[in-house]
């Protein structure tokens, strides 16, 4: 049997990216998957599709993670599709780089509504809609490690979310195990768009690998800590970068 056959699992912010893979690797575990976006339908019809295809079960729902309203229907409707959610995992975020100095108000309001409230929002609803036994994983970055001009906001975000995540371990019960994953550098629009070879490069060479990370890498990680074999782990964050920090 698969080890995630039965269990149901909602991955925000799954239409593309690190999301993607992750939503369709779970589900090549037998999990039930629900693919949540805010923007395109079609990138999120398009990973329901490949799951479907594969022969796992996925639908899609739209939500925007700020809008704790709309949270409380993504919930809501992924349950009464599903009958339950068993396994969250706060994938939807974003990355603003710029210096301090040049951070405008509405950059660091965005990155913070996204990466944190975001994340809030969805963990407040899981505190009372998580299936017992259940299990919560968040997204941070590995670049929080490290002291990385032009990510300030980014990274403060994402420790942030590490907080939560530790925090909310002692305080959630029912069975329920709380950790966070940690990417590196990984091959994905979100992390390449805009940065030159050069830069790539360099940071490939910051691991042993010699090589940036690629999507399904997180997704391994991700699918373990959702399986009842991790149900040990608890309020961890989980590196996944090949050793960069």
């Amino acid at each position: 049997m698969k080890r995630l056959a039965e269990k149901v699992i909602l991955v925000t912010g799954s239409s593309k990216g690190i999301g993607a893979a992750i939503a369709q690797h779970v589900a090549h575990e037998g999990a039930k998957v629900v693919v949540n976006y805010a923007g395109s339908e079609a990138d999120a019809q398009q990973v329901v599709n490949a799951i479907n295809s594969d022969g796992g079960e996925a639908i899609a729902i739209k939500a925007d993670v700020r809008n704790s309203a709309e949270v409380d229907a993504l919930f809501e409707n992924a349950i009464a599709h599903f009958g339950r959610i068993d396994v969250l995992i706060n994938n939807a975020g974003i990355m603003i780089t710029k210096p301090i100095r040049d951070t405008t108000d509405d950059d660091f309001e965005r990155q913070f509504a996204i990466n944190v409230k975001g994340v809030f929002n969805t963990l407040r609803k899981a505190t009372t809609h998580l299936a017992d036994n259940g299990t919560i994983i968040n997204l941070s970055t590995t670049i929080s490690r490290l002291m990385v001009p032009t990510y300030g906001t980014y990274t403060a975000s994402k420790t942030a979310v590490e907080q939560l995540t530790r925090v909310l371990s002692k305080e959630i019960g029912r069975g329920i195990n709380v950790n966070s994953v940690s990417p590196g550098p990984t091959n994905t629009a979100l992390f390449v768009n805009g940065k030159p070879q050069e830069v790539i490069d360099r940071l490939a060479a910051m691991n042993p690998f010699n090589r940036i990370g690629e999507p399904e890498d997180i997704a391994r990680v991700v699918a373990f800590l959702a399986s009842d074999d991790a149900k040990w782990i608890n309020a961890q964050n989980i590196g996944v970068n090949g050793g960069m920090a």
